[in-house]
């Protein structure tokens, strides 16, 4: 079995990974930042070591070079992913000077492989139909910062001698998610949702991601890209979906997007007097707004990937928040 470095091992898909990779009979490394990072990660079956990814001190790439050397592969799953300008700076230096560092390290390490975890976002919302493989990504030309930084940070990861391999999940749902797509869960069950975005999204399920990421690696695949898309779904009827479940009243029509944009406009113009980031900033608009169709095909054929149907997915992410004690008490 073979020694693993895994970052983002706290994260939503990380957690996930380090679990599949444990249960494989790996010995997993989980970069940590803090106590409280230790212990989840010990309480997964994974060893923490602490390091930073994006810090630009000196002694970052040293903690990284700690936390790699004698690994046989290293799968980066962290990334910030955060939609709101202000923040832009941070996220950077994660998402894309981290990738970076990790690299430099796997590379004087000499890793075997680096599985990455990026994101449909690469490819952009100014790219239309259906994503496949193949497709130009535009990321590099987004004003959006997150769908930048993944761009550039796939592009780092291609041009290194680490023999690498590149995931591009869709919009992720699953046990778990308390910070990304479940919030549209969360906005529904505070009443604070603004409208039902006009826009439509893949819905991909966290478990088996990291069971495909997992499966590349047993089979040793090398300068491969993967996409890991998901039922395809209206927002309007996922909405429609969350509130049956919720018993909470939601939209029944989809909110025009020049509407739904003002009101990501306004509250960023308030985020910026208060310092706290809005339920819904610019950024976090142009999403929702887009028509997202995600071909998973070569994934099903080459790792055994399964879209999971999104009744199911729903279930199992509504289910998990309630346990987390993170959704009020059903309305009869």
């Amino acid at each position: 079995m073979a020694n693993v470095l895994l970052t983002g091992a706290t994260g939503f898909v990380g957690q996930h990974v380090l679990r599949e990779l444990v249960a494989s009979g790996h010995s997993v490394r989980g970069l940590s930042r803090s106590a409280a990072g230790d212990a989840a990660v010990n309480a997964l079956g994974g060893t923490p070591v602490r390091g930073a990814l994006g810090d630009d001190a000196p002694s970052a790439l040293a903690d990284l070079q700690r936390a790699v050397d004698g690994c046989d592969a290293v799968f980066h799953t962290a990334a910030d992913t955060t939609q709101w300008r202000p923040h832009n700076p941070i996220q950077t230096r994660t998402n894309v000077l981290g990738a970076e560092l990790l690299l430099k390290a796997a590379e004087r390490a000499g890793v075997k492989r680096f599985l990455h975890t990026s994101s449909v976002s690469a490819y952009s919302h100014l790219v239309h139909g259906v994503l496949r493989e193949d497709v130009p990504q535009r990321g590099g030309e987004s004003w959006v910062n997150y769908e930048r930084t993944k761009f550039l940070a796939e592009q780092a990861v291609r041009a290194s001698s680490v023999p690498w391999v590149v995931f591009q999940p869709s919009h992720i749902l699953g046990p778990g998610d308390t910070r990304n797509w479940a919030r549209l869960i969360l906005l529904v069950d505070q009443g604070k949702l603004p409208g039902a975005p006009p826009g439509s999204g893949a819905f991909a399920d966290v478990r088996e991601i990291a069971k495909a990421q997992v499966r590349a690696f047993h089979e040793g695949l090398q300068g491969e890209t993967f996409l890991l898309g998901g039922t395809h779904i209206r927002f309007v009827q996922l909405i429609g979906m969350i509130g049956e479940r919720l018993g909470r009243p939601v939209p029944k029509r989809a909110t025009p997007a020049s509407l739904l944009k003002a009101v990501a406009y306004a509250s960023d113009a308030v985020s910026r007097i208060t310092g706290k980031m809005p339920d819904i900033s610019p950024e976090a608009a142009v999403f929702p707004c887009h028509e997202l169709l995600v071909d998973s095909s070569k994934a099903i054929a080459r790792l055994g990937y399964r879209e999971t149907p999104i009744d199911e997915l729903l279930d199992v992410t509504i289910a998990s928040l309630r346990e987390a004690g993170l959704l009020r008490a059903p309305k009869r």
